[in-house]
């Protein structure tokens, strides 16, 4: 199984993007989402924008992955 981020695609540049998760900034690649958008969602694995996802399933999974974020940090 494989896991995938969301992250908020902040600048395109050709092939890449600069994208924010989690207020992290990366640059990935969007050669499988070709038609994506300046503050589209994307849910991105191994440095790569893997689908175009809506902004509130982003939110909902983001809260998730904060939760988790914390919880390793807290406990």
């Amino acid at each position: 199984m494989c896991v995938g981020v969301p992250a908020k695609v902040l600048h395109i540049d050709g092939f890449s993007a600069r994208v924010d998760v989690m207020g992290s900034q990366m640059d990935v690649g969007i050669i499988f989402v070709p038609e994506v958008k300046i503050g589209d969602y994307v849910i991105v694995h191994a440095g790569q924008a893997m689908s175009i996802i809506d902004e509130q399933y982003a939110k909902e999974s983001l809260e998730e992955w904060r939760k988790l974020v914390d919880a390793r940090r807290d406990g």
